[in-house]
């Protein structure tokens, strides 16, 4: 890869949110780890005239994609949604609540140029920054990087193997040279999640690197 940063570079920070952290309702193993080497990446894009942009999970109270929206049923069960299969999660980032806040500890939070937030359709999830589940409805956040002239994406946060994935996916099935920051990411890893978003992000054409590559 090329390490050299323009301004036509975005770094895309994804779901750094106390409930994705340790302690929080959906605490991905390590997440808080995720946190240092993304703020040091911040720094070296913002020298760079590089573009930082955050995501929020923003779930309404109820959602469907909680188990507790579905009785009987227990988290990490898989149900059939209208737009397919559904790994039901415990209520987490619910709109206004704590969990729901981007952690205060991500200093680069406050460089952030936009913050996408998804998940706020109670009827469907949305993993992904530029489509929600359904896989028809959209963010606007590939108009929004067009319009700007920005090229190259660096995806990092939290969960490698859902979020980060998805949101990578999308990014190369709209066009953009995209990389997997992997040590600035973290995975939640149920029934083999990790092991099939790798696989998926590799057939996609996403390019896998390291922090380190981009702060030498």
């Amino acid at each position: 890869m090329n390490p050299t940063l323009s301004d036509e570079d975005v770094l895309l920070v994804t779901d750094v949110q106390y409930d994705f952290l340790p302690g929080g309702a959906l605490a991905v193993p390590d997440g808080d780890a995720v946190i240092a080497p993304i703020d040091a990446l911040a720094k070296r894009f913002a020298s760079h005239r590089g573009h930082i942009l955050l995501t929020q999970d923003w779930h309404p109270a109820h959602h469907s994609s909680f188990a507790s929206s579905h009785p009987g049923k227990a988290p990490f069960e898989v149900v059939e949604m209208p737009y397919g299969p559904q790994i039901l999660w415990p209520d987490h980032c619910v709109q206004g609540s704590r969990g729901a806040e981007i952690t205060r500890s991500l200093e680069c939070a406050s460089l952030a140029e936009l913050v996408i937030r998804k998940g706020y359709n109670r009827d469907v999830d949305s993993y992904s920054a530029f489509r929600e589940a359904d896989r028809h409805s959209h963010t606007g956040l590939a108009g929004y990087l067009r319009e700007r002239g920005l090229k190259r994406l660096f995806c990092a946060g939290l969960a490698t193997d859902f979020c980060v994935a998805w949101t990578a996916i999308d990014a190369r099935a709209e066009g953009f040279e995209t990389y997997v920051i992997l040590d600035a990411c973290r995975a939640i890893d149920t029934g083999g999640s990790l092991e099939k978003a790798m696989a998926e992000m590799r057939e996609a054409g996403v390019t896998f690197c390291e922090a380190g590559d981009l702060l030498a």
